[in-house]
């Protein structure tokens, strides 16, 4: 497997080392700033001038190579349009139908994923903070008994996942949430056993589900976001299914590939067909080997970066279809009192 470190390995060593005495100043980011926010109840790309439901979306790293603080510099006006570049990138799955809200936060470097646990997840429960604030500033003073869809990739589903545990007993979220799209990273079942309000998706229409899958090549057994001998939970998005029939590549209504300005530069239908392999929880495609699409960040066949690009129009349909499903079972948002 190849080095994820963006660095050398000695200076990766030498800044591990650092990073265990390092300790960075933390003040609260102001959510009730709009500059603190990259989406601010967007309607943009809604169809709708007031749209049924509300999307949460953490962004994933935007921040290649960051060391020292190790986490996103909100001062950085390069850097936080970096972020607002990959949301972008990812926002029309989520906004015909909605209001959109992505706040910027923290979020920590990719280099941190090269460090050893204890200091890794120590920055991942910093930059978590600045979500958990962003997302309290938002139920509080804009949600408004509003349906919700919290969603993200990468990084970003990780703190969806935290976002959920932290809120599994509080009816105020779990009543409105639609559906909780953690594309991209892990969650197993020993996991949701400790949390018994969550749970997973088993169908397209289902509601307060988490849905989420991790896309790889057919010969990979082992993966930075999927190491070998974890078993993840993952549902298909072309036959919204959780055990492993095949689903066809026609079933494929469109790989999307968009530019940082949000437009779909590239579609292409029926692209690859997908799997799940039962023993690893991975989702593999069919029609498209390791080298077709480069792996970049981490080995060809991990398919990681691609996991919204290649199911784009799937995933579009199925948030219509999860908020459809919604409003079916609890009728128009009402405003909170």
């Amino acid at each position: 497997m190849k080095r994820i470190s963006l660095l050398n390995p000695i200076k990766t060593i030498i800044n591990t080392v650092k990073g265990l005495f390092h300790e960075v100043p933390r003040k609260a980011v102001d959510y009730s700033h709009a500059e603190n926010w990259a989406f601010l109840a967007d309607t943009t790309g809604a169809e709708a001038e007031n749209p049924p439901a509300d999307v949460f979306f953490i962004s994933p790293t935007a921040c290649l190579g960051r060391y020292e603080p190790y986490f996103l510099d909100l001062s950085d006006q390069k850097e936080k349009a970096a972020l607002a570049k990959v949301i972008r990138m990812e926002k029309g799955i989520y906004d015909k139908h909605s209001r959109f809200f992505a706040p910027y936060y923290r979020q920590a470097g990719f280099e941190v994923y090269s460090f050893g646990d204890e200091f890794r997840e120590e920055c991942l429960r910093d930059a978590h903070e600045d979500v958990e604030d962003a997302f309290d500033y938002y139920m509080a003073h804009y949600n408004e008994g509003r349906p919700i869809i919290i969603a993200g990739f990468s990084q970003g589903a990780d703190h969806v996942l935290r976002l959920l545990k932290a809120h599994a007993a509080d009816e105020r979220v779990t009543s409105r949430l639609i559906a909780a799209y953690a594309i991209g990273w892990t969650i197993t079942t020993e996991e949701m056993a400790r949390y018994p309000q969550l749970r997973f998706a088993g169908r397209a229409d289902d509601t307060g589900v988490i849905v989420a899958f991790n896309s790889e090549a057919e010969n990979v057994t082992d993966s930075p976001i999927l190491p070998k001998g974890v078993h993840a939970l993952a549902i298909n998005p072309l036959n919204w299914r959780t055990d492993g029939t095949v689903a066809d590549k026609e079933l494929n209504k469109g790989a999307c590939f968009v530019s940082p300005e949000g437009k779909v530069e590239t579609e292409i239908p029926a692209l690859t067909g997908a799997y799940i392999d039962t023993r690893r929880g991975a989702l593999k495609c069919t029609d498209i080997g390791p080298g077709d699409f480069p792996g970049k960040l981490y080995d060809d066949g991990i398919f990681h970066i691609y996991d919204y690009r290649f199911f784009y129009r799937n995933l579009q349909e199925n948030v219509s279809v999860r908020i459809d499903a919604y409003l079916k079972e609890h009728g128009k948002p009402h405003k909170a009192a």
